[in-house]
């Protein structure tokens, strides 16, 4: 995966022209262009990223059949494909109309159980989660934590800092300092985008599709101990370059905890946040990121059931 998002995104000269060069032709046709690129992609790129993904749709969605796994596999190379090109190619096109929303109703909840606090949205990592981020910095003062460390991804973090997308580098800024700016900014009324399913393997222990792996509880830690909510959300490409968004009933989930500072607090809220997070890939496989190294952050992963 990141060998194709290097091609694209370490050559800034290509990036320039290609950026000079494609406003001039519709939409339509840019998508018929994504539409052949992913197909060629999955018709001449029968390598070990391809394989690789195949093997995890099985190992996670099982059971399924081949023919099912094929149309996932197709259809996540080709969302791969049209997110690069929104985000590289056609961000100075980005509008909200892109984007159809359901259940603003739970953001305006979300607000009012937050008491004069800001609030968490909470997503995995499905669609454009870069253009989902945007449409939401529109309409609230955002900020989001990210990994910009990698050099094939720099450009893509820098493309949204120029639309004026704020984050801090979760690699970059020392954990008490991210932690202390999140506080501030929600005490301020703010709105967190949190992304839940990166994967270090510092993370503390949880569980996902039944299995044990390691995943971020700063969501967590921030919901429980400034006594805010959790709104869940996720967003999926609909078709070409439209995109529904989907936002949940909003989490109280300090509410339901006497200590919601403790540790088994966190991992109590973690495992919530989790069900919710494996939910959304089974419902939409194809629009989930992390397919090409999924494999790579289960535990023991031999001696986990099936989930």
């Amino acid at each position: 995966m990141y060998e194709w998002i290097a091609k694209l995104t370490l050559d800034n000269g290509r990036q320039s022209r290609l950026a000079r060069v494609l406003p001039i032709f519709p939409l339509w046709l840019m998508s018929f262009f994504c539409a052949v690129l992913a197909a060629l992609l999955c018709v001449v790129s029968r390598n070990e990223f391809l394989k690789r993904v195949e093997q995890n749709l099985a190992d996670l969605l099982f059971p399924i059949s081949k023919r099912k796994l094929r149309s996932i596999r197709r259809r996540y190379v080709r969302n791969v494909v049209y997110s690069l090109c929104e985000i590289l190619l056609m961000s100075d096109r980005l509008h909200e109309s892109n984007f159809k929303l359901q259940g603003e109703e739970y953001l305006q909840e979300a607000q009012q159980l937050a008491n004069g606090k800001g609030f968490i949205i909470y997503a995995p990592h499905v669609g454009n989660f870069f253009s989902y981020y945007w449409y939401f910095t529109k309409r609230y003062n955002c900020l989001t934590v990210a990994s910009a460390g990698s050099p094939e991804l720099l450009p893509l973090y820098m493309k949204f800092a120029e639309l004026g997308c704020k984050g801090l580098d979760y690699d970059r800024v020392p954990p008490l300092e991210l932690y202390r700016t999140l506080k501030k900014h929600v005490q301020s009324g703010g709105v967190v985008f949190l992304l839940g399913d990166f994967w270090r393997s510092s993370f503390p222990v949880s569980k996902l599709f039944g299995r044990v792996t390691r995943t971020p509880e700063g969501a967590a830690m921030l919901a429980l101990e400034q006594q805010v909510p959790i709104v869940p959300f996720y967003g999926y490409r609909k078709r070409n370059f439209k995109h529904q968004l989907i936002v949940g009933s909003p989490l109280n989930l300090h509410a339901q905890t006497a200590q919601a500072a403790s540790r088994s607090a966190r991992a109590d809220t973690n495992l919530i946040l989790n069900n919710f997070i494996e939910r959304v890939i089974r419902e939409q496989p194809a629009s989930w990121f992390y397919w090409f190294n999924a494999h790579e952050r289960w535990e023991n992963v031999h001696q986990q059931a099936r989930a």
